[in-house]
């Protein structure tokens, strides 16, 4: 089953964007890159995950983490939390069923510059997973998150 979890949850790299998407957004993205997945949410994840407050302190925590990890440091010292916190809350509000509207890059173009690997995901997967545990989100709630994100993988990994 845990098996299964990280599996799912791999995708939550593609989430993070990369460093380079957590920057600047100067450039304009097509609307919604998050639609590229059209996995429909679990009823009342939304308000599971805390609306967009609970997002948002979901995210911020998640993006400290990050930089804090060893394992993934090196690849989120130069990027801008804030900004990082804040598309990965759009994205993750618009797959969940809120009201907002991610308009970051989509997943394949904000890792092309990177050498992501599964085991580079696999831990992403591990921090957003403390992190959910930390602010007391439920296993089950934390599986259907991980869900939407995980057709993401295959954008995301792109060392094999």
């Amino acid at each position: 089953m845990k098996q299964l979890i990280t599996l799912s949850a791999l995708s939550l790299l593609a989430l993070i964007g990369s460093p380079a998407g957590a920057q600047s957004m100067d450039k304009p993205m097509a609307p919604s890159a998050a639609s590229a997945y059209p996995v429909a949410p679990a009823p009342g994840l939304y308000d599971a995950l805390g609306g967009q407050t609970g997002l948002r302190t979901l995210m911020n925590d998640f993006v400290n983490r990050l930089k804090a990890d060893a394992r993934l440091a090196e690849a989120f010292k130069d990027a801008n939390g804030a900004n990082l916190a804040k598309q990965l809350t759009d994205q993750i509000c618009q797959l969940a069923g809120g009201p907002c509207v991610y308009n970051g890059p989509d997943m394949k173009e904000a890792h092309s510059n990177m050498d992501v690997t599964r085991a580079d995901f696999n831990a992403l997967v591990e921090v957003l997973q403390m992190s959910m545990d930390a602010r007391g989100i439920p296993f089950a709630r934390q599986n259907q998150l991980l869900a939407l994100l995980a057709p993401m993988h295959r954008d995301v990994i792109n060392v094999r």
